[in-house]
């Protein structure tokens, strides 16, 4: 999509999932695969599990495709890849998103998602790289999202549109996950609005309401996806202990740093979970 275009969501009259269609019929045309089973959101510090879930038979940039952007975070690579598991399962792999803060509106958030479910993908398992509020979780740490609090503001869901939430962090795929490694935790991620991060009792009052995980991404995500009917897991990368939580001041370059310490690991680890899916 040319910068010189506008952008086919920010119409308010546009169907969301006419547009995500669109982007499926386009990654069908550029990738040559015309169902996709499981997509995989790629978020800081996960990015080399693309390489390791099987056989790449397209990579091309994300902005090639109906209603996709350039990421403006550093640590997301800009590119959508089609892979092909030992198992052959066709994976989509997203390695372009579109943040809460950068104030584009939640249908650019979420298209990643409903453009994955339009390509037939009925699992959807999103990463993310997160401060930690548990003392005995350490940077570099990898967690399974149980549950999510929205503290967005915002709702994928438009009009009267009511969806069940109560399982919406499968627990048919955690438990898969806990097979390959029998050794991870998991707690509630807390999705902030962003950019900034959270104050020392932004994070006191998420642990007090349950939460154990702060961010800027996922949930918002994770409602798109069960709204299209797909099953949903989730990984948190422990970049930071947050704010309040350790001693010392915040930053991306913190987040990068643990994430590419971390990632030979957990990207191993998550190609073997994609492959038992």
């Amino acid at each position: 999509m040319s910068p010189t275009t506008s952008h086919p969501l920010d119409d308010p009259a546009a169907d969301p999932f006419g547009v995500a269609a669109d982007a499926a019929a386009d990654i069908a045309r550029i990738t040559g695969v015309a169902h996709h089973d499981i997509a995989l959101t790629l978020g800081s510090g996960w990015g080399k599990a693309a390489e390791l879930i099987g056989e790449t038979t397209a990579v091309f940039p994300a902005t090639e495709v109906t209603g996709f952007s350039k990421p403006a975070l550093e640590g997301h690579v800009g590119t959508l890849r089609s892979v092909r598991t030992a198992g052959g399962k066709n994976v989509l792999v997203i390695g372009a998103r579109t943040h809460f803060y950068e104030g584009h509106g939640v249908r650019r958030v979420v298209h990643s998602v409903r453009t994955a479910a339009a390509t037939g993908a009925r699992v959807m398992v999103l990463t993310n790289g997160a401060g930690g509020i548990r003392d005995t979780w350490k940077p570099g740490q990898p967690v399974l999202i149980s549950d999510h609090i929205n503290l967005t503001g915002a709702s994928p869901l438009e009009g009267a549109t009511f969806i069940d939430l109560t399982d919406l962090y499968s627990a048919r795929l955690r438990d898969i996950a806990r097979q390959i490694d029998p050794t991870l935790d998991e707690g509630v991620y807390c999705q902030f609005r962003g950019p900034q991060y959270e104050t020392p009792a932004e994070v006191r009052m998420a642990a007090t309401i349950g939460g154990h995980i702060v961010g800027m991404s996922t949930a918002l995500e994770a409602i798109a996806a069960r709204q299209a009917g797909m099953e949903v897991l989730g990984f948190s990368l422990i970049t930071n202990m947050a704010a309040g939580i350790q001693p010392t001041p915040l930053s991306h370059g913190e987040v990068l740093e643990a994430g590419q310490a971390a990632e030979p690991v957990i990207s191993s680890l998550l190609a073997r979970v994609i492959g038992a899916l």
